[in-house]
């Protein structure tokens, strides 16, 4: 899982490995491993994500399957134009 702009620097660290089948699974072992940041747990509310290059958009990240290597980029909302 990589972390972009305002998420990384509430990640502390620019990615995180994850194990899971859904992004919902990962997504889930991120906030378990981070609860201590408020920051990140409030920024994932509002984030975009990326599977494989791909946008999710507003699919439920149940039903969003994850590849082995794979990568989730993490995407907080940008300011400007």
């Amino acid at each position: 899982m990589r972390y972009w702009a305002a998420a990384k620097a509430a990640a502390g660290r620019a990615e995180d490995p994850y194990l899971a089948g859904t992004l919902a699974e990962a997504l889930a072992a991120v906030r378990a491993e981070h609860a201590g940041r408020p920051e990140l747990l409030r920024l994932l509310e509002v984030c975009s994500f990326l599977v494989d290059g791909d946008p999710v958009g507003a699919r439920p990240h149940a039903g969003v399957p994850l590849s082995a290597g794979g990568s989730v980029e993490v995407l907080p909302p940008f300011a400007g134009g």
